[in-house]
């Protein structure tokens, strides 16, 4: 799990190794972005509300997911240090959302509105690129999942999540690890035990 004393991802930092940004811009990110924080199993948005703020998790871990005709819950993102958690559509249509987002480990965010983050790409060219190329790189996150999700056999699901999030274990339940998988939990069981007998032969030659 992470420690105590570890740094707070920045905004501002991150934002600038994309490009430097002016100062105008730096001060207004500033002083209008919004700091909270939010205890694990906070509910940030609901399906039927508005995604009315954009989040940087500056510590934490969240999720978003959503309920099937069946009444089961379907994780489709898991989100942590340094990256954003949006509703991708209802943020930037300002209609309706049609999942969750849910707070998994106790969350530090800075956030901005949808009329605030509008106003710096008409300020800022900068915020234009940046927007660009943040949109481009969760555009991408997003189809490799979908194909991942689609083509690979679940235990090479399994290594990818672990790979992209080493500590996912110790962040959320077995049962969201499996309904983002697209898998049961029995069979999430039967992948970890199989795993784990596998490192243990190899430690043992």
């Amino acid at each position: 799990m992470p420690h105590i004393n570890d740094p707070e991802a920045d905004l501002l930092e991150i934002l600038g190794f994309i490009i430097p940004l002016p100062t105008p811009m730096q001060n207004r990110v500033k002083e209008e972005s919004l700091i909270e924080t939010f205890e694990r199993k906070k509910i940030l948005l609901s399906p039927g509300e508005i995604a009315r703020r954009i989040y940087f998790i500056r510590s934490g871990f969240m999720r978003a997911y959503f309920i099937d005709e069946d009444g089961k819950e379907c994780t489709t993102w898991f989100r942590g240090k340094g990256d954003l958690m949006i509703s991708v559509t209802s943020f930037f249509t300002q209609q309706p959302a049609q999942e969750y987002i849910e707070v998994l480990q106790d969350s530090k965010v800075q956030s901005l509105t949808w009329l605030e983050l509008n106003a710096y790409y008409a300020d800022f060219k900068e915020a234009n690129l940046i927007g660009r190329i943040l949109i481009q790189k969760y555009y991408i996150l997003s189809a490799e999942s979908a194909i991942l999700l689609r083509t690979q056999r679940p235990e090479h699901r399994y290594d990818m999540l672990l790979q992209n999030h080493p500590e996912i274990e110790q962040q959320t339940t077995q049962q969201n690890i499996a309904s983002y998988l697209g898998i049961s939990r029995e069979t999430l069981s039967r992948i970890r035990r199989k795993k784990a007998k596998m490192c243990h032969q190899t430690q043992n030659r």
